[in-house]
């Protein structure tokens, strides 16, 4: 925490985002598990003594969260660098503060805690405002590279989901109480009464599948060589799901996915689901391995001794090889196992369940191992990843669980295998052919690399991908 800048913000440009962080609510609030969560986890990440989550007032540096600095519940305005961090465009990296004309002054660097280094990303919202930021010190010199300072900056974009979601849940609740008082004043005409709450059930139902939708992701990438597909089945407007997946960049040509579903629903699992993915995201980037992604994740979950959500999941590292097809390394925590399925010479798809024996929970235990392997997606073949809303789902007269003999049979059935695109809609015309459809919510995840054929027909350059959204009867917009 440096001195600021005397070239300050203009005035109205700081009373917008003064009355931005008044709308949060989030000044002067009670110690919050999640905000202390992201400081621990990014001490962790990067190694540091000192990490926090900080917002700025008009006159002060209040501390929402802190890791390695005591009691301090806030600093002057005037005496810290955060405020000096929102005069920039992105983040703010101060390698050596002794040799940093505005740090090197500052009592945090001539005081006890001898400060040397100092890193702070912006948490800002979507029309522009910097309402605070994640930051991180140490006690000796150091440097970032470009995908340390990502991570850094994908806490302080986790940060701002956070309290997007939270805002979105008072509003709610506000209007929920607003519509009790007025219930209450006009109990006398009891047909207005229903109307109303026919009304506010359409909207929770509505705001429940958007807040559903922003938990996933909004399209697939285009990823070279390979075709994507997923599909997500929420079993209920009422509830939020806790299944979730991704595609993302690497470093070089590599590329990372990802599947996983949060014990129960509502509130409480869509922030896990948030946290699980957001904080994949930033290990990816600085674990060596997708079993070291999956001991970052663990240890994000157990950190905070007030939830008790657990999930399980499927990590994996795409590695182009010269020959062709990736070579796949995938690491699993609790989760069913993946299938691969490929050609064979007598027509009938060889399917394989890509199982990892000892994929413990992911935080449900510390001392929670898990267990990676390595498989060649060759061209014509598929890798099939799900959650358990699918094998759980019930087929026949008997309603016996589809299962992973029933899922193993069904895709050694298919012939003309296809790619990723049709493997899920085949899946999807089978749940919908279901009595019942699924009772849960299902997430599917196909990856394919097109045979020869296959890529000639193709536009050069184009990569297919395809994402679709179904919602029970009455949600809006069935796909996306």
């Amino acid at each position: 925490m440096l001195r600021e800048n005397a070239v300050g913000p203009d005035t109205d440009t700081e009373y917008a985002r003064l009355a931005a962080v008044r709308r949060y609510e989030i000044l002067d609030t009670p110690p919050d598990g999640f905000f202390d969560r992201v400081a621990r986890l990014a001490a962790r990440l990067f190694q540091v003594p000192i990490a926090a989550v900080t917002f700025v007032d008009s006159d002060r540096v209040w501390f929402k969260a802190r890791h390695g600095l005591g009691d301090v519940t806030e600093i002057s305005r005037a005496d810290g660098l955060c405020g000096l961090a929102l005069l920039r465009d992105g983040p703010l990296v101060i390698p050596d503060t002794r040799q940093d004309p505005l740090a090197v002054g500052n009592p945090m660097v001539t005081g006890g805690l001898g400060i040397r280094f100092y890193a702070a990303a912006p948490i800002v919202t979507a029309d522009g405002h910097k309402l605070g930021t994640v930051n991180i010190l140490d006690t000796r010199p150091r440097t970032l590279s470009a995908e340390d300072v990502a991570a850094l900056e994908d806490l302080a974009a986790i940060v701002l989901d956070e309290m997007e979601l939270r805002l979105t849940a008072l509003r709610a609740l506000r209007r929920e109480q607003e519509r009790r008082q007025a219930v209450v004043r006009q109990v006398e005409d009891e047909r207005a009464a229903r109307l109303r709450a026919e009304r506010d059930r359409r909207v929770l139902e509505s705001l429940t599948s958007t807040l559903q939708r922003t938990l996933l992701p909004p399209a697939l990438p285009a990823v070279p060589g390979l075709e994507l597909a997923c599909h997500y089945h929420a079993a209920s407007v009422h509830d939020l799901g806790g299944d979730f997946y991704d595609v993302f960049p690497l470093d070089g040509d590599r590329w990372a996915f990802l599947l996983g579903d949060v014990c129960g629903k509502g509130p409480d699992a869509a922030t896990v689901t948030a946290l699980a993915r957001h904080t994949l995201r930033a290990a990816a980037h600085h674990a060596p391995d997708p079993v070291a992604v999956l001991d970052t994740l663990n240890q994000a979950l157990l950190g905070d001794a007030l939830t008790s959500k657990f999930c399980t999941a499927i990590f994996g590292v795409l590695t182009p090889r010269e020959e062709g097809g990736f070579e796949v390394e995938i690491a699993t925590g609790g989760h069913p196992p993946a299938y691969h399925v490929g050609p064979s010479p007598d027509g009938v798809p060889r399917v394989s369940a890509v199982g990892l024996e000892g994929g413990m929970l992911i935080g449900a235990l510390p001392e929670a191992r898990f267990r990676s392997r390595t498989v060649v997606l060759a061209p014509g073949e598929v890798l099939l990843l799900y959650t358990d809303g699918l094998i759980e789902a019930r087929a026949g007269e008997d309603r016996q669980m589809i299962g992973d003999e029933g899922l193993a049979a069904f895709l050694a059935r298919r012939r003309g295998l296809g790619g990723a695109a049709g493997l899920v809609e085949d899946i999807v015309d089978l749940l919908d052919s279901l009595p019942e459809g699924a009772e849960d919510d299902v997430a599917l995840l196909a990856l394919s690399v097109p045979t020869a054929e296959e890529a000639e027909r193709q536009t050069p350059g184009v990569t297919s991908t395809a994402h679709t959204t179904t919602l029970p009867t009455d949600a809006t917009d069935e796909e996306h």
